[in-house]
C-alpha cells in the first residue's frame, strides 16, 4: 500500500458551513471539490475568506487538496494558508491552521516535491497542543498523525492506534468522508498483515461511502485499493473501472497513474 497515504483528506473544507450543510454555497463548493474543480471552489470562497477565519481555512484546505491530487499549485496553497494563519485568533482556529500546515508539508514530502517531514511533525504537534481532546478538528488531526506514523516514520502500530482514534471520532461526529479515509487506511494495514477479510471489508466500506457522498475524485483510489485485496478477475475489473474514472477526470489524482499505467499497457 505504498501510495495509499497520498490520498489522505485535507479535512472537511466545508467546515465553515457545517451548521448549515444545505447552504447553497456549501453545496456548490462540495460539488466542485468532489469533481476536482478546486480553483472554482476556492473562487466561490474568496470574497468571504478575507474576514472570516473559518472560510479562510476552508479555502486553504481546498487548495491544499489540489496540491495533493495534482502535485501543483503549491505557492497558491501556501499563500492561502498564511492568510488563514493570520486570521486565526482562538486555540481551535490556530490548531486547525497548524493541522493544515502539517498536512501540506506532509503532502510535499510524500509526493517527493520537497522534504518537509520535520515541518509536518512540528506543525501537527503544535495542533495537538492547541486542540482540546473534544475539539471538532481532533479526529482529522489523529488521522494525519497516523499518516505521519505510517508513511514517514514506518511505524504501523502507532499509525493503527491513531487511525482508530480518528475513526471513532469521525463516527461520533458523523464525518463520513473522514470515515472513508480511516476505513481505507486501517484496511491497508490489515492487508499488510495478511488479514484479507478485514482488508476487503474496510476497502469496501471506504468505496461505498465515497460513492454515496459523490466524492468522485476519491473513488478511483478506493477502487484501486479494493482491487489490491481481491482475486482475479474481480481485481482487473476494479482497476479497469478506476482507469476509466481516472481518465474522465483528466488524470487526477496524478499519483495513481503509476498503478494504472501497467494495467492499461497490458
Amino acid at each position: 500500500m505504498a501510495r495509499s497515504g497520498r490520498s489522505g483528506p485535507p479535512g472537511r473544507p466545508d467546515a465553515a458551513d457545517r451548521e448549515h450543510p444545505q447552504h447553497p454555497r456549501s453545496i456548490a463548493v462540495w460539488r466542485l471539490r468532489s469533481r476536482g474543480c478546486w480553483d472554482d471552489a476556492a473562487g466561490l470562497l474568496a470574497p468571504h475568506a478575507a474576514h472570516d477565519p473559518a472560510v479562510s481555512l476552508q479555502r486553504a484546505a481546498l487548495l491544499g487538496e489540489r496540491c495533493l491530487f495534482t502535485s501543483a499549485g503549491w505557492s497558491e496553497a501556501e499563500d492561502a494558508l498564511r492568510a488563514a494563519e493570520a486570521l486565526a485568533s482562538s486555540d481551535d482556529e490556530r490548531g486547525a491552521a497548524a493541522c493544515e500546515r502539517g498536512h501540506l508539508a506532509y503532502a510535499a514530502t510524500v509526493l517527493g516535491v520537497r522534504d518537509r517531514a520535520d515541518e509536518a511533525r512540528a506543525a501537527l504537534g503544535r495542533a495537538a497542543a492547541l486542540l482540546a481532546p473534544s475539539a471538532p478538528g481532533r479526529p482529522l488531526l489523529d488521522f494525519r498523525r497516523g499518516l505521519i506514523a505510517e508513511h514517514l516514520a514506518d511505524s504501523p502500530q502507532a499509525a493503527e492506534a491513531a487511525y482508530r482514534r480518528a475513526h471513532a471520532g469521525a463516527t461520533a461526529q458523523g464525518d463520513m468522508l473522514l470515515c472513508s479515509f480511516t476505513y481505507r487506511h486501517l484496511a491497508g494495514l490489515a492487508l499488510r498483515d495478511g488479514e484479507l477479510a478485514e482488508a476487503r471489508h474496510g476497502f469496501t466500506e471506504s468505496l461505498r461511502i465515497r460513492e454515496e457522498l459523490g466524492y468522485l475524485i476519491g473513488t478511483a483510489p478506493a477502487l484501486v485499493a479494493l482491487a489490491g485485496a481481491e482475486p482475479e478477475p474481480e481485481a482487473s475489473r476494479l482497476r479497469e473501472e478506476a482507469g476509466r474514472l481516472f481518465r474522465l477526470l483528466g488524470g487526477v489524482p496524478t499519483w495513481l497513474a503509476d498503478q494504472l499505467a501497467p494495467k492499461a499497457a497490458a
